[in-house]
């Protein structure tokens, strides 16, 4: 398969695309990502004292117990979230062909682009950056570009602009290639590529 004028593999950017895989690896993701740092009080916790609040006959009132009961405004709460871990194991094939997937997506509909380079001088400058998406046509797309390795420069010059993210091969994932209108990879960067999706 030929993106532009580069030849690139087709068990990596020609693979059959199936919807369920790509959910699969995206709920992952999002799964790992989360906090979980969520916590409410239970009856035990709250601050009140534990004295009986009413007599249990005779008032005519329903029977209740202390002050921080669930039944209660202010109460503990019954069944709230506690601090937990959301993530879970997916299997490392599946991740991979995810991955594979999500980029075949991308080149069969023609919104890959391969450079050779990404030239802006010696120091970042946002509107260098601009420029270059400008000259590319990308500068009205969600654009992901994909480095070998990290480049300052490049990093800091695109970090401005809300419709860009850039990332190396290294943290290439479905998650952020989904998100992209248009996926701009340096042609270094493929080998890297290859050897993520088929170690």
């Amino acid at each position: 398969m030929k993106i532009g004028r580069v030849e690139v593999k087709d068990e990596v950017f020609n693979v059959k695309v199936k919807k369920h895989v790509l959910w699969e690896v995206v709920k992952w993701q999002l799964a790992s990502r989360r906090q979980g740092t969520h916590s409410t009080k239970t009856r035990g916790e709250v601050a009140y004292s534990g004295r009986k609040i009413l007599p249990q006959k005779g008032t005519g009132h329903a029977r209740h117990g202390d002050r921080g009961a669930n039944i209660l405004v202010g109460g503990g709460v019954a069944h709230g979230p506690k601090p937990r871990d959301y993530s879970y194991t997916l299997p490392k094939k599946v991740r991979k062909l995810g991955l594979k997937m999500a980029l075949s997506d991308k080149a069969q509909n023609k919104n890959i682009v391969i450079v050779d380079k990404i030239d802006l001088g010696d120091t970042p400058k946002t509107k260098k950056a601009l420029e270059f998406l400008k000259s590319k046509k990308l500068d009205s797309h969600k654009v992901l570009i994909v480095l070998p390795s990290k480049d300052e420069v490049i990093y800091k010059s695109f970090r401005n602009l809300p419709n860009v993210r850039v990332l190396t091969t290294e943290g290439l994932n479905v998650y952020d290639i989904l998100w992209s209108d248009k996926l701009l990879i340096l042609k270094d960067a493929l080998e890297e590529i290859y050897k993520r999706v088929e170690a």
